[in-house]
């Protein structure tokens, strides 16, 4: 298996998780198709967004992967007056990853990071293991402490 720089950063700081290796398919790299393929609820699949704020500039949110995110409550959260979603190409020079394969760690920047707060019912959650066709799972509470991200209301 690849180790990912997500993977290496969690090994570094002793953080438990598994991996998750699955087939993706360039047609199915939503959260939604994701969590079928490794036989996951949806809600516990968690997509990664990067967003651009009027004020901050670049936000991070983490959100179940069959919701929507609510730009207003983003907006608010962030402390923006308006975000909007970037476009793909400023993705991998932003973060270092591609869509479908984007993880809230291990960006090449730390940006302000928000993962909605349904994070915390769940005993583990998945996200991206920094490409498409693996994801990681971990404890949600070790999720935010390794991107220094804070819970909120975002969907």
């Amino acid at each position: 298996m690849v180790k990912t720089n997500v993977i290496r950063l969690l090994e570094l700081r002793n953080i438990k998780h598994t991996v998750k290796e699955y087939m993706f398919d360039e047609n199915e790299i939503d959260a939604v198709s994701v969590a079928n393929k490794i036989n996951a609820n949806p809600e516990q699949v968690f997509k990664t967004l990067l967003t651009r704020g009027d004020k901050t500039g670049p936000v991070v949110f983490v959100i179940p992967g069959n919701f929507s995110l609510d730009l207003k409550k983003a907006a608010s959260i962030s402390g923006n007056k308006k975000i909007e979603m970037i476009k793909e190409k400023e993705l991998f020079p932003l973060t270092g990853y591609i869509k479908g394969g984007c993880s809230p760690i291990g960006m090449k920047r730390n940006f302000k990071t928000f993962i909605d707060e349904t994070a915390q019912m769940w005993e583990n959650i998945y996200v991206s293991a920094g490409l498409r066709g693996l994801q990681v799972c971990l404890i949600p509470d070790d999720l935010k402490n390794v991107s220094e991200a804070d819970f909120g209301d975002l969907i």
